[in-house]
Formats: C-alpha cells, structure tokens, sequence
C-alpha cells in the first residue's frame, strides 16, 4: 500500500484532527474497523488511535516484513500514553496497559496464528501477521509494541534470526552505543556475514542477522554470547557481558539472553510508548554515526520511508551459517545454556 503523508497531513486528514465515529478502512482484501479514532494516544503531540493506524498503514511494507509468520506478541496502550501509564507485569498484574501472548477473543478469522512453547512447558496460539491488515487490527486494539519471535510459523523450535541487543547502562547514551555497532559490523564482515541495525526507539541498538533455521535457542544465545566475548577483547572500555547488573562495569551490555525462548526485542517500526512516540527505525549502516533516536517518530517515519523504502528489505535475502560463531563459543569454552 502505498503512503501518502505529507506536512502532517493523510489523504486529507490534519494529524490530530477529530473524527467523531468508528471507521473503516481498507487494508488489501480486508476491511478493517477502527473504533474511537479520534482516542488521544499521544496527546503531547496531539495524535490519535487514527493517526497511529495512519502511520503503520504508510510504513506497512516494513513492518509487515518485521512481523511475516512470526508468532508476535502484542503491546497493548488501549488508553493511549499519558503522564503515570504504566503496564501490568506478572508482578503487579495491573495497570494501564498490559502484554498480550495469546490470540485475543473475538479475532476475526483471518488472523492466524502459531502455536508455541513456553519454557515453563505451557502452550499458546499467537498471533503470526500474515498481512498488514493484521497490524491495522491489532493497532485497532491499542498496540504500539510488536514483539515477534526470531522463528516463523513453519519450524517454531529453530530460529531463522539473530538479535544482537546493544543495551546501554543507566546514563550512557546513544553515541556510545554506536561504536559498539560499528565494531559488532565489522566482526559480522571478517566472517561474511551482513548485519541489519536498527534503533530500539530508546538508546539502545539491536544488529539482525538472517541464520539457516538449523539451530535452537540455546545454541542461538551461545553464538550471540560468544560475539558479546568478542566485542568485550576488543572494546574493554566499552563491551560487558556480565549477566548481573550490579557487577556490571563497561557502559554497554550485549545481552545474549534476548536469544532465549519466549524472549523478544521490538519489532522495526514498532513505537515506543512515551510521550515523544518515538519509533523502532532500521537504519543504513552508513547513516549510524549521524543518526539519533529522537530523529525517528511517528509524524517523520512516514515521509523517511517513502523516500528511501526499508533499509532492512533485504534482511530476509541470504541466510548464514551459525558455524562460525559456534566455532568461537568452543574455542571461549562457552557451555549452552538450558532451554526451559
């Protein structure tokens, strides 16, 4: 679908602008109903549930790329990001938003699903966008966050990604992170390998790499730790992979455990639930020690992305072997770690 965004405005409608009734919208072969449009979702940049559905509609290539048959769980703000939001975790079990794992009730046909594991050994059916209309339904119920699992629908038990996450420490900011990234591509290279960067939305970065589906999720997070020990030899000052943040000393921690089953990292083009509603945006690596993550939101994603498409279009393209890494992992000694 293509976009048509420009000077704030969608097909006519000013962002922000009040629409007084539900609507329905046409997303490929599906009609999509969109109830209380004119709902505040980000009221300090004066945008609404329609225009959240808007700016996923425009970059729905990209994030339909970022979801394909993957079992994805939802992040849902069905009330909008306002001053003291805060999510239900297992914990508290209350709050203004809240994770939803399995497909909700009253889903339309049409969304299918993947049946997964937990490591507990509980089952789930999640919901595995297939097309973008399955995005424009799940923005309908509130969802800003998609977190897809790096497996498709067809083979759930072995990864077909690797997610790098680049996680800086309280206080460390972005422009330290990105050295770290640099360095991350240049291993990646020296083994033949391309990596895809892309902002977390916050100070962070996460490093895709496409991997034949032939390994688990334990072998999965040895091969990530074992990159994380190789980036701690040559960055010392920057690199940690101490699991315990306490004892952490370096100002980024790669953070092998994102490769464990049922763990997740936020999707390209997700958007983060703060005030900003700033977005999840892949980047050129080009374009790295130029980009910051207040440059990517809902109202300049839209236009980025119609001029330039997808850095990430071709993440799905050549898929490499795990060997290399996992060839370092016994050279470091490294043990797999349990599944469950």
């Amino acid at each position: 679908m293509s976009a048509r965004w420009a000077s704030g405005v969608w097909a006519g409608r000013t962002l922000g602008g009040v629409a007084t009734a539900a609507e329905e919208i046409q997303v490929g072969e599906r009609l999509v109903r969109v109830s209380s449009p004119d709902k505040p979702y980000f009221p300090e940049r004066g945008l609404t549930k329609l225009d959240v559905v808007h700016y996923f509609l425009a970059v729905g290539d990209g994030i339909l790329r970022a979801l394909r048959d993957r079992p994805t769980m939802l992040e849902r703000w069905p009330r909008g990001v306002f001053e003291g939001a805060t999510i239900a975790t297992r914990q508290t079990n209350r709050g203004d938003a809240f994770y939803q794992k399995r497909l909700p009730a009253g889903a339309p046909e049409w969304v299918r699903t993947a049946h997964i594991t937990f490591p507990s050994g509980r089952t789930a059916d999640e919901i595995a966008p297939s097309e973008l209309a399955v995005v424009i339904w799940a923005a309908n119920l509130g969802t800003l966050r998609f977190h897809p699992w790096p497996v498709s629908a067809a083979d759930v038990e072995r990864p077909d990604q690797l997610r790098i996450d680049l996680d800086p420490m309280p206080g460390v900011g972005f422009e330290q992170v990105v050295p770290v990234a640099r360095e991350v591509n240049a291993f990646l290279a020296e083994l033949g390998m391309t990596g895809y960067p892309k902002t977390t939305g916050g100070r962070g970065l996460h490093v895709y790499l496409s991997i034949e589906p032939r390994w688990s999720f334990g072998e999965c997070r040895r091969a990530v730790l074992a990159l994380g020990r190789e980036m701690q030899r040559r960055l010392p000052e920057l690199v940690t992979t101490t699991w315990w943040r306490d004892q952490r000393d370096r100002p980024v921690f790669i953070d092998y455990n994102q490769m464990a089953r049922d763990h997740t990292v936020t999707s390209a083009y997700s958007i983060r639930p703060t005030p900003q509603a700033l977005v999840s945006a892949p980047l050129e690596w080009a374009e790295l020690d130029d980009a910051r993550p207040e440059d990517f939101d809902v109202l300049s994603m839209p236009a980025r992305f119609a001029e330039r498409g997808d850095p990430h279009a071709g993440l799905d393209g050549d898929r490499h072997s795990l060997e290399p890494l996992l060839e370092l992992a016994d050279r470091d000694g490294l043990e797999a770690p349990p599944e469950r």
